[in-house]
């Protein structure tokens, strides 16, 4: 084993002190001491800081725009799903979510005007080691590689320290926390990386690269024996205690209360169902697979379950408003924040649905810098705080601990996974009844789709809109443009028709049609090969699509 020298050599160790209101401090990040580990105060404080900040804000390169995970890694992946757009050329946002070409209605076409003009070309032309920080292909890479490594610190070192009370309860709350991490982690590595590495020795790697399906592989063996772990605790009580003291207390609200051992087993059920569903293409799915994923929601989250969130504190130790996706698209004035909210995403939602009504302003349409796209001009934005619509679910507030950022995996999503399992195996009416309750579950407001003798293709319709409203600015919306082929060249029967377009004058389109042709697995960052290069044996790093 060797020392990673990209990604460990600047693994910021934070150790976050557990006062009564759970402030976050960061000591001595650079070097932990001893003691920070080998007590349980220590290690417990380094089981939060380990996670929230290595892994979601600390790395040694940064930008206001892309530096924290969750508006820069969850950022990237909502570009290219097309949820939202941008102009800014911060580490290329501008490039990395534009697509080939788009044609308006009166079959104008608007190529993409930057160079070069396919994003294939690029990432290529991105991805090396002397682009540094803008490289967009590093900053997932380094962080859940970073979020790895101080999962592995914790599982050397639990063992060796000495609790007080229920010390077997402790620890394995402790183990269940790395594991579910760690799973976490190589859950995303594995689904937007053509390969990858498995590493369990904290600040050591390897050159060993395997497949991206054997990073799933690895994903889904953390997170059983993060299963394994919590249900070695002889005190579900004292598991669930040892959590509350690991979880932020300002995080602690809503649905971010700390999980029992019974609701972990539910969260994981939920991700490694997401783990099957966003790693093929829907024709590519088999039966067994949408019977495994009937399995697995079936037991996943419920909609009172406790899952994993983060949200803002007023000092911003974890992360500020504009640290946040959403806080990168909400202004109240369209095209007023860095990521602009896309007309495509505003498309889906249905008349009528409260939802909009909620969260969607309209203003004077944003044309911004026509020469650094053709798809971010927006007349929309997201409204801070919601419209006061009660009961109606909300996608942006910049208020102190207002907006709650799901991490992981939600009841919304396990739902319309379910759903989307039983309409490809033919059960569309039970499938068009989940999404009938999700929609209820975040007010929607709408008229029930089952039992109206949809089609299947109608059934899929519902399905594909109602997946793209629940799961934005989440990170997971580029998987389903790739699994449902969106992202493939019009020739291969990708792209997507019926869409709403703004030229750069302020003209509307409503059937226009967009081809998006986008890489599907990203190749291993330079900043890794050119220090870690691959040894005998390793799979490819490089994705051979041209």
């Amino acid at each position: 084993m060797k020392r990673n020298k990209l990604i460990l050599a600047v693994f910021a160790t934070a150790i976050l002190a557990t006062g009564c209101k759970k402030d976050l401090t960061i000591a001595n990040p650079n070097n932990p001491s001893p003691e920070s580990l080998n007590s349980e105060t220590g290690i417990i404080s380094f089981a939060s800081g380990g996670v929230y900040i290595n892994g979601f804000k600390t790395l040694k390169y940064t930008d206001g725009v892309f530096g924290p995970f969750w508006s820069g890694a969850t950022g990237f992946h909502e570009l290219m799903g097309d949820v939202v757009g941008a102009d800014a050329a911060n580490a290329f946002l501008n490039q990395l979510g534009c697509p080939e070409k788009v044609v308006h209605d009166d079959a104008t076409t608007v190529l993409n005007p930057n160079s070069p003009n396919k994003q294939i070309a690029l990432i290529r032309q991105a991805n090396n080691n002397q682009q540094a920080g803008n490289n967009f292909l590093y900053y997932e890479w380094a962080y859940m590689y970073n979020l790895i490594s101080s999962c592995n610190l914790l599982l050397e070192k639990v063992d060796g320290v000495s609790f007080i009370g229920d010390a077997a309860s402790k620890r394995a709350a402790i183990k269940a926390w790395a594991y579910w991490w760690k799973g976490f982690a190589y859950s995303r590595i594995g689904s937007i990386y053509y390969a990858g590495l498995i590493n369990n020795s904290y600040q050591q790697t390897n050159n060993a690269y395997v497949t991206k399906e054997a990073i799933i592989t690895e994903a889904n063996a953390n997170f059983d024996k993060a299963v394994q772990a919590a249900n070695a605790a002889p005190s579900a009580a004292e598991f669930t205690a040892t959590w509350e003291r690991i979880i932020p207390g300002f995080c602690q609200t809503g649905r971010g209360l700390p999980l029992s051992p019974a609701e972990l087993l539910r969260n994981v059920n939920t991700m490694k169902a997401r783990n099957i569903l966003v790693n093929k293409t829907v024709t590519d799915m088999t039966a067994a697979d949408w019977n495994s994923i009937l399995t697995l929601t079936n037991a996943g989250i419920t909609s009172s379950d406790n899952i994993f969130t983060v949200r803002t504190d007023a000092r911003g130790d974890l992360f500020s408003a504009n640290q946040l996706i959403m806080g990168r698209t909400q202004s109240n004035i369209p095209g007023g924040a860095t990521y602009k909210l896309s007309e495509r995403w505003v498309q889906e939602f249905k008349t009528g649905d409260q939802r909009k009504a909620q969260n969607v302003i309209q203003g004077t349409p944003y044309l911004g810098q026509a020469d650094r796209g053709n798809a971010h001009f927006t007349r929309f934005a997201l409204v801070d705080g919601g419209t006061g619509l009660s009961g109606v679910a909300i996608y942006a507030n910049t208020a102190t601990s207002e907006y709650e950022m799901h991490l992981a995996g939600d009841y919304e999503e396990n739902m319309l996974m379910r759903a989307e399992a039983l309409i490809y195996t033919n059960q569309i009416n039970p499938g068009l009844a989940l999404i009938d309750q999700v929609r209820n579950f975040q007010g929607a407001g709408l008229a029930a789709v089952s039992g109206t003798g949809l089609t299947l293709a109608q059934a899929k319709e519902e399905l594909r809109r109602e997946r793209r409203i629940v799961c934005a600015f989440r990170g997971i919306s580029f998987y389903d443009a790739r699994r449902w082929k969106v992202i493939d060249p019009i020739s291969l029967g990708g792209g997507r028709t019926g869409c709403v377009a703004l030229k750069n004058t302020g003209v509307v389109s409503t059937n226009a049609t967009i081809e998006y042709n986008y890489l599907d697995y990203w190749d291993v960052p330079g900043n890794e090969l050119t220090y870690n290069p691959p040894g005998a044996g390793s799979a490819p790093v490089v994705n051979p699509k041209q």
